[in-house]
């Protein structure tokens, strides 16, 4: 099972940015698909941007515009840009991969937004 590590997080200002990490214990094939979820107190956790295996994106509507997903392979890292914050994107965001179609979460990272 690959282990799944993000960094990144923290306290910004509204219309603020950060660029989350995701490093991978492993290369993570090009089949699999690499995804950030995110989980504010109280709610369930929603998926925010995925890299589907074959390689289309999928952006969550409340996020499209704002974020960018990308993935470097060379240092099985996976990476989430995020642009004009807000405070409802306040959560705790979580990289997920199903390599080997073998479900595997990260153990999250803090993104408070607040003046």
């Amino acid at each position: 099972q690959v282990q799944l590590v993000e960094s990144g997080g923290g306290l910004v200002q509204p219309g603020g940015s950060l660029r989350l990490s995701c490093a991978a214990s492993e290369s993570i094939a090009s089949t699999a698909t690499v995804a950030w979820y995110r989980q504010a107190p109280g709610k369930q956790r929603d998926l925010v941007a995925a890299i589907i295996r074959g390689g289309s994106i999928h952006y969550a509507d409340s996020m499209k515009g704002r974020i960018t997903i990308s993935r470097d392979n060379a240092k099985n890292t996976v990476y989430l840009q995020m642009n004009s914050l807000l405070p409802e994107d306040t959560a705790v965001y979580y990289c997920y991969t199903d390599q080997n179609r073998f479900a595997s979460w990260g153990q999250g990272t803090q993104v408070t937004i607040s003046s």
